[in-house]
């Protein structure tokens, strides 16, 4: 006898035993002591930028946007696997109770994130309305938790959609009203236009209830497609940290990147690893788009930090997590059995791995240091470009060699 209960039980201890045990590894002693250091710097510059807040500055807009991308942002989460076409499938009668499960599983999940976002603006809108009682922050909670079930609902049921376009049209029409609901209520003083926002996205929702409420039965494919990108998006975060069988490589071309980074490796044996791991760092999509991020990151706070040796920590921090996330290169190919053919010692591969973290954290040094320069003078940026070049040289030659030494962690 088919029980959808007890299936999404199964499904959901099944996920949350798989994701609990990579989030240990991700969540390591490195992480968690970077992390708490940057909470604790954040928060203390935080607070010092508020007390100087500008008159000027577009609070209302800044947290119209954060907040109303983070309501957009509604995929149910349904935990279906790919054999579920088959043997599911004729029980899609049955699966009420396991989609309802589903969906307050999703914004159970969604608003943890959203709160994060609500507490952190929480004190930006106290400072700027501070005539204001807190009350109106109760009120905008309240918002917000009938935005996102809303988005919810429009995103279960434009799963019955099968235009890739129309859907991204849905999301960008979503976010913009969000973000205007939200803008306009935090204003104060738009009430009217807070009411036509909200009469709009009433009858956006109500047309489109009308709409696929005719439209019977489970679109399998997709809800599983879905699924598999969000369970993919996590396994390449966990891939950061440690191997995961789990995860599907993909490869993109970015000729140009590719041609820059490989054109001075000299064509001889020795460099074979140091040619793979530089193609496989830009075709990757997981690798340069962290280390791109990580820059970005580390730009903000050198421009945004005052005190100018707390620039130099947060660049320091940002340059050891690229190095750190980077090692998982060495098991990048651990599935693909022909590296094991190539007549190349082992040491020769460590050494090119730790060249070429060498090679990306002296360059990432470089940038920073420039930026250095505009954001402080040139006396800063030569102290850190020796700084980031004696801190890498250590970082590698000390732990990434150690890490690399111990095979059974790697």
């Amino acid at each position: 006898m088919f029980d959808a209960n007890e299936l999404w039980k199964k499904r959901l201890g099944a996920h949350l035993k798989e994701t609990g045990r990579y989030m240990r590894l991700i969540f390591n002693d490195h992480l968690a002591f970077a992390l708490l250091f940057f909470i604790a710097a954040f928060a203390y510059f935080y607070q010092q930028w508020l007390e100087n807040l500008p008159e000027n500055f577009p609070v209302a807009w800044i947290m119209g946007i954060v907040l109303g991308l983070l309501v957009t942002h509604s995929q149910v989460r349904t935990l279906l696997q790919e054999a579920d076409t088959v043997f599911l499938l004729p029980a899609e009668h049955k699966m009420g109770s396991y989609f309802r499960k589903a969906f307050w599983y999703s914004f159970f999940t969604q608003l943890y994130s959203l709160a994060l976002g609500y507490a952190a603006l929480s004190p930006l809108y106290l400072t700027a309305y501070s005539d204001r009682g807190g009350e109106w922050l109760i009120y905008l909670a309240v918002i917000l938790i009938i935005l996102k079930v809303w988005n919810l609902l429009l995103g279960w049921w434009l799963l019955k959609e099968r235009d890739v376009q129309y859907r991204w049209m849905d999301t960008i029409l979503r976010a913009v009203l969000n973000i205007l609901i939200v803008c306009f209520f935090i204003q104060g003083d738009a009430i009217l236009y807070v009411s036509m926002m909200t009469i709009i996205l009433t009858g956006y929702f109500l047309l489109l209830y009308q709409v696929y409420r005719k439209k019977q039965g489970v679109a399998w494919d997709l809800l599983i497609e879905k699924e598999e990108a969000s369970m993919q998006a996590f396994y390449r975060l966990a891939n950061m940290f440690t191997d995961v069988p789990h995860l599907k490589k993909k490869a993109k071309k970015r000729h140009s990147l590719v041609r820059m980074l490989i054109q001075p490796v000299p064509f001889e044996q020795r460099e074979t690893f140091t040619y793979l791991y530089r193609i496989t760092f830009v075709r990757s999509s997981d690798y340069l788009g962290m280390y791109v991020r990580l820059l970005l990151i580390a730009a903000f706070f050198i421009f945004w930090i005052p005190i100018i040796w707390f620039k130099l920590v947060f660049a320091l921090l940002f340059i050891y997590l690229s190095g750190f996330q980077l090692i998982t290169l060495w098991n990048h190919h651990k599935t693909i059995d022909w590296l094991d053919l190539y007549p190349i010692p082992k040491e020769v591969r460590k050494r090119s791995l730790q060249q070429f973290l060498r090679f990306v954290m002296l360059i990432k040094t470089f940038i920073l240091g420039f930026l250095m320069l505009w954001a402080a003078s040139w006396q800063e940026m030569i102290l850190f470009w020796a700084l980031g070049g004696l801190f890498t040289l250590i970082f590698v030659n000390t732990y990434v060699k150690s890490r690399l030494e111990r095979k059974r962690t790697i």
